[in-house]
Parts: structure tokens; sequence; C-alpha cells
């Protein structure tokens, strides 16, 4: 009963889904197919099965997977990726071009959770076994794999207490859904307690999927070379989310507005579809700025002394932001959003500095304060403050790139975790020959 009224309330909700998927595939480019017929489970190519699927559902967990992907793929299991977002489709194809093209790996939309799309997903792809990354749960889609004996597992998956509260307000819905994987695997014990608190079964702790990416060499020599090029500090605010960018003009007009050798702001925003929003804010507060956008592809954008912020609007050059910075600022966790990723930054080497609010990433945040490659402070200008100051002490930074170096080292190994899992659920005959 209660699945039949969340797909009538999702059939009334469609049109409002999809004008909002429009307006973000206007803003983010790339071919959505909003309403093709892949996201109603509806195929022209020929039927197939065997294949493992996962599901990373965007551009975040579609990287975080990528180890996996590869564990799997040189391990001979043929994979189905499924996605939502076309920027999570551009990530794959530039980063599996090859196995894309040998048939190894295939994509296809995750069809929205309409009983009947995902039943034919199910029926055309007949996958062996299915994974999902993080907490995509979808009540149609697990009663579907139910009743066709396909096998979920849920890996690296995290759950907040705020996450928490709102499904078990749809308990009688979603306690079902949960019950339904055969296998979780939690990034960490507090996860594990929230998910079992849900109806999930057959826990385990794994581990995070993100400590085990590493940053592309030639992304890292760019950010270098980036660096090298400006010759002066950069602190950059990453993946900052909607009223942050405000915070921290405010701190830096404040602060250094005036000021002779001021570090360069490298402003990162979250979403691509805020670029242009966050460009006409530092124009509107009369900030002088370059775009990364204005510069060719590997070419160094332009930072001299005249230009006091630069805007990183791009996809997929994280890692070389990151690699050009002295001091990482993690944006979400200034405003109430829960934090963004941080794993990415100390990867690389670059200390870190949070805000108060990171229930998205708590542990990883609390051992990363904890080992000392990362420190929090109560607001945009405490971090700007922090920022400046470790700026001028080589060897509290210095420091804190050795504590970022042992924090990930210490928490690397979930994919290989992860795919004993997977390949342990796939049925024998069809496990690569060599598997266990």
């Amino acid at each position: 009963m209660m699945r039949a009224l969340y797909s009538a309330a999702l059939a009334l909700a469609a049109p409002l889904l999809w004008l909002g998927l429009a307006r973000r595939a206007r803003r983010e480019g790339g071919d959505w197919q909003i309403l093709g017929a892949g996201r109603f489970g509806r195929y022209d190519t020929p039927a197939e099965q065997g294949r493992l699927w996962v599901h990373a559902v965007s551009l975040g967990e579609t990287r975080a997977a990528e180890p996996l992907l590869r564990l799997l793929l040189d391990a001979g299991v043929r994979v189905l990726l499924t996605q939502t977002t076309a920027t999570a489709r551009g990530e794959v194809r530039r980063g599996f071009a090859a196995e894309l093209a040998e048939g190894r790996l295939a994509v296809a939309w995750l069809p929205y959770d309409f009983p009947g799309a995902v039943r034919r997903f199910l029926a055309h792809f007949r996958p062996c076994a299915g994974v999902l990354i993080e907490r995509e749960i979808w009540p149609n889609l697990m009663a579907a794999a139910e009743a066709a004996q396909v096998p979920v597992l849920l890996v690296s998956a995290r759950l907040s207490a705020r996450s928490l509260r709102g499904m078990a307000r749809l308990a009688p819905l979603m306690r079902p859904a949960f019950a339904r994987l055969s296998a979780t695997l939690a990034q960490t014990p507090a996860d594990a307690e929230r998910l079992r608190a849900l109806g999930a079964r057959d826990l385990s702790v794994m581990g995070n999927l993100k400590f085990d990416l590493a940053a592309p060499p030639a992304l890292l020599a760019r950010g270098q070379a980036w660096r090298a090029h400006w010759r002066r500090p950069v602190i950059v605010l990453a993946s900052t989310r909607d009223g942050e960018e405000a915070m921290f003009i405010d701190a830096w007009q404040q602060q250094l507005a005036g000021h002779a050798c001021a570090p360069l702001m490298l402003l990162v925003p979250r979403h691509p579809q805020r670029f242009d929003a966050v460009a006409a804010l530092l124009a509107q507060r009369g900030l002088r700025f370059h775009r990364r956008s204005q510069a060719q592809a590997d070419a160094a954008p332009q930072a001299d002394a005249s230009i006091d912020w630069l805007l990183g609007d791009s996809v997929g050059e994280m890692p070389a932001y990151y690699a050009s910075a002295d001091v990482a600022v993690i944006g979400g966790s200034f405003a109430d959003f829960g934090g963004q990723n941080l794993v990415e930054a100390s990867a690389v080497g670059t200390p870190v500095l949070v805000g108060p609010s990171t229930r998205n990433f708590a542990q990883a945040a609390e051992d990363a304060i904890a080992e000392g490659a990362a420190q929090r402070v109560p607001d945009a200008a405490a971090a700007l403050a922090r920022a400046r100051e470790l700026l001028a002490d080589d060897a509290a930074r210095a420091a804190m790139q050795s504590a970022a170096a042992r924090f990930i080292a210490a928490h690397r190994g979930a994919s290989a975790r992860a795919c004993a899992a997977i390949l342990a659920q796939v049925p024998t005959g069809s496990k690569p020959p060599g598997s266990r």
C-alpha cells in the first residue's frame, strides 16, 4: 500500500522533476535525455544478461567508484554502469574510453523509479547482481530487484543522523527497501548503526571509497605548473555552496582588500550550474577576477598581481586546483549543507580547513582533525584568518601535509574490501575464471 501511494505521488510530481532536470541540463550542458526511452526502461539495443550492475548517481559517486570499477574490470567482470546525470556520464566516457570501446563496460540511464520502468530495466539487462554507491535506495527498484532475484548490495554506505530522522518518518516505505539489500557495507560504525535502524541487514564496515581515488598525475602536474607560474600564495575555497561565496567575499574585503602581496583567492563552486551566478557576484562586488574557462585547457589561468580572485569554473580539475594551493577551505561546511568531501584535498597533501557543518562526512572530518591534517574553524572570517596564519608558517603547513599523508594511508583499502564482498555475491556461473 505504501509503495502504491509513493508511486502515485511520484507520477504526480514527475513533471516538476523533469522541469528541474531540464533547467539543470541547460546550465550544465550535456545530453541528459530527460524524457528519453532509457529513462523509462525502454531500449533499442539488443537485450543482454549477466553483467554486474553498478549505480553511481552523479559525478561525486562516479569518481568515488572509479577504483572499485577498475578492480572489477581487472578481475574480468563485465560491468553495466548506470547514472542519473550527464556530467557523471561524461566523466566515465573520459576515464573509461578503452573499456567502453572493448565492451567490458556498458552505460545506461537508471530509469525513474516507476514500477514498470524499473521492471523493464531489470528484464532487459538481467544483471547477475547490483551494487549501489553510498545511499541510492529506491523503493520500487528494490522491490523489482527482489522479484527478479537480483541480489543488491549497498557499498560505501553513509547515512547522517539528519537523514535517518527524515527516512524514519517514511519508515513503512523505506524499511522494506533497506531490508531487501543482500548486504550493506557502511563507511563507518556510526553509519552502520543508523542503517541498521532502517532495516538494513548483513552489515559490515568497509570504509570510504573516496580514500582510494588517486589524483591523475597529469592534473597534479597541471596544478603545480600553475602554482609555479603564479609565484604567489594561493588559498582555494573549494566546493562552495549557495551563500558561502558572499561570506568569503565579506571576509576578504574586511581582511585583505587593498593589501599588497595578498594571496590569490581561488574560488571553485560545487555545482557547475552556479558558475555564471558566482561570476556575476564577483563582478557585482567590484572584485578583480578571471575565469578558468577563459584560459586554454593546459595554459595557466591569468592571475598576476592585478588579479585578486580566480573563478575555477571547470569540471574535472579539482585535483589541479588542490595541487596549486597552499591551503584548502572546504565549502558546504560554513552554511548548513553538511560539508563537502575533504579527502581529495588531503590526498594531494593540501592542509585543510573546515567549518562547523560536516555531518555528511562526519567521520572523515573528525579523523582528519584528530590526525592533524585538518582544522575546524567557526566561520568564514576565521577560516580566512587561519589560512593567512598558515601561509606565514611553513612548519605548520609542512606538519599538516605530513599528517594528510598519514590520514589517507590509514584509510585506504575500501575498494578492495568492496570488490571481495561483491564477488562473493555474484552467482557462481557469472564469475570470471579465477575469481573467488
